[in-house]
């Protein structure tokens, strides 16, 4: 039992990093387009503050996914070590969203 649990929160964590891996791709992918966009275009500051916002707000999904991850895969019969990095990732993914969050807020305010 034990050891089928274990193996179903390493096929869940995988599947949450996938989840996270695709979130970054499809927004690296849309920011890409999106300077691109602006940059052919003679467009106010205001365009490439939303691409970024844009781009910011898929970092959040995926830094959100991967903490998730990490912890189902910490889940299961933790060692200190695993606990020590798990709040090390968690600690600076928050930090990463907490951030993210904030200059999302201001450039939002400004626009």
């Amino acid at each position: 039992m034990s050891e089928t649990l274990r193996l179903l929160a390493e096929y869940v964590a995988l599947g949450v990093n996938l989840i996270a891996i695709i979130a970054i791709a499809v927004g690296s992918l849309e920011a890409a387009y999106g300077l691109i966009r602006v940059g052919l275009m003679s467009s106010t500051n205001q365009a490439k503050a939303l691409v970024w916002m844009r781009f910011a707000g898929w970092l959040i999904v995926a830094l959100t996914f991967q903490l998730a991850a990490d912890i189902v895969e910490t889940t299961i019969s933790p060692t200190w070590d695993d606990i020590g990095r798990l709040a090390a990732v968690a600690v600076i993914r928050t930090f990463l969203n907490y951030f993210l969050g904030r200059d999302m807020k201001e450039i939002s305010a400004r626009a």
